[in-house]
């Protein structure tokens, strides 16, 4: 059911540094197809650090095709992968999806921007992204720039806690809030260099544990709380709700932030795959 491309595949076999990368960010984070144009730089920085970048699911022709397809590309997490893949159906893997498929080909590290998690309002209606699970099954270090920030960061921070996932902060003692580096909760460990985070993760992996994050703070800080707050508002009176919060909250908020908002989540993107890939190329040293 999975293929890997020729390159990869050989990374595989040879033992060398090799970075995961998803694809929903591709189809959905990004208006106008711009999610290509992030998807190429992203694999343009892993290489650069020395290690090769796995875009879960496609080649470069197929990055296009899924970029112009926007919403129409279905969000494929864990749950999803065989079932889409058995109906041929166009999909684009989450955090989880890309997790799930990065322990069946044995990719240990991952970029992305930032990871799902419990959602404000869980105790009216119970919602927890399918990454945190996935985090904790699979032994992959994932960079990110903390938990999406419309949703409840400080119970996800607790919810990583109760599934036995560290959370590294990569030169900060809290957690970055996606578009903040300031202002969130404490983390229980800060890691200073890339080898300091691949030592950890194989102590841990041999452990017989699973996933780990690296919170990168973004290089350049957005504050967006109220926008969030007004663009979730508008999603309850919409009625939106589960996998299509995300892209409904960051179009509100690309188009409150006169597009800063989305220089900033590319930015964010590029640097946290590089990361991964630096902290992979670690982990081979």
């Amino acid at each position: 059911m999975i293929e890997l491309g020729a390159e990869v595949a050989d990374a595989q076999r040879s033992g060398a540094a090799t970075v995961a990368l998803e694809t929903t960010l591709v189809a959905h984070g990004f208006p106008g197809g711009e999610g290509l144009e992030v998807a190429l730089e992203a694999e343009r920085r892993v290489r650069e650090a020395g290690a090769l970048p796995a875009t879960i699911g496609l080649s470069e022709a197929e990055l296009a095709r899924f970029a112009s397809a926007g919403e129409e590309a279905r969000k494929v997490g864990p749950r999803d992968i065989a079932a889409v893949s058995v109906e041929h159906g166009l999909g684009a893997t989450t955090v989880g999806g890309t997790l799930a498929v990065c322990a069946r080909v044995g990719i240990r590290f991952m970029g992305t921007g930032g990871i799902g998690g419990v959602h404000r309002g869980f105790a009216e209606r119970p919602d927890v992204s399918a990454d945190l699970g996935e985090l904790a099954r699979v032994q992959v270090l994932v960079v990110a720039s903390g938990v999406k920030s419309l949703l409840d960061v400080p119970a996800t921070l607790e919810v990583l806690e109760t599934l036995g996932v560290p959370v590294l902060g990569w030169r900060t003692p809290t957690l970055p809030l996606f578009y903040s580096g300031a202002g969130g909760p404490p983390v229980p460990f800060t890691v200073a260099t890339a080898s300091e985070a691949a030592a950890i993760a194989q102590a841990h992996w041999d452990l017989g544990r699973g996933g780990l994050l690296l919170a990168q703070p973004p290089a350049e800080s957005l504050d967006v709380g109220e926008i969030i707050e007004a663009a979730l508002e508008r999603a309850a009176a919409e009625d939106v709700r589960g996998q299509a919060v995300t892209p409904f909250v960051l179009a509100f908020v690309h188009r409150e932030t006169g597009g800063e908002s989305v220089r900033v989540n590319k930015r964010l993107i590029v640097d946290n795959a590089a990361l991964a890939a630096e902290v992979a190329v670690a982990a081979r040293a």
